[in-house]
């Protein structure tokens, strides 16, 4: 009886546990457009990028219109003409492939500068959040924009506006 008494009362012990702990959420979209240096940083990446796609499409142009000229000249060369022909067609395609992937590969120029002027941002925040959880003695903090499945989030544990004091801004700026 002792066993069955004991066993009821640690679930219920655990049960309560569960029960007491503190979650909230933020948005971190919200989060981030409040931050001037996050949005500056995402105004030169997309100059930045716009300007390497645009001289990626200018050699993928580039090499087109060598290839329209090359089969309306084939019938008139020679063999050694035709292969040199096609020899240059091949190395302007691999160095704008390769021009592509330096500057847009996993490992390429845009890659590097978002790691460069958006990961300190994104370092600020992540303290603002462990600042706001641990004055509010909160157990968890979810983002409503990650991968996790939230069916439903009552405002009243919304903290992205606390983050956003936190980092010394001002929230209610930009609408959510």
């Amino acid at each position: 009886m002792k066993r069955i008494i004991l066993t009821v009362v640690l679930t219920f012990v655990a049960f309560a546990g569960a029960f007491a702990q503190r979650f909230a959420f933020v948005d971190s979209e919200y989060i981030l457009r409040h931050v001037p240096e996050y949005t500056a940083a995402q105004t030169q990446l997309k100059t930045l990028s716009d300007q390497w796609q645009k001289e990626v499409d200018a050699r993928f142009q580039e090499i087109d219109r060598l290839y329209k000229a090359y089969q309306a000249d084939q019938v008139l060369m020679t063999a050694d003409m035709k292969k040199r022909r096609e020899a240059e067609i091949v190395d302007k395609e691999k160095a704008a492939k390769d021009f592509q992937r330096s500057k847009f590969g996993p490992d390429g120029e845009i890659a590097a500068r978002s790691t460069q002027l958006i990961k300190p941002v994104q370092d600020r925040v992540a303290k603002a959040v462990q600042a706001v959880a641990e004055s509010e003695n909160l157990d968890m903090i979810f983002d409503k924009n990650s991968e996790v499945i939230m069916l439903y989030a009552n405002p009243r544990y919304d903290k992205s506006a606390d983050v956003i004091t936190r980092l010394g801004l001002k929230p209610g700026v930009f609408a959510k």
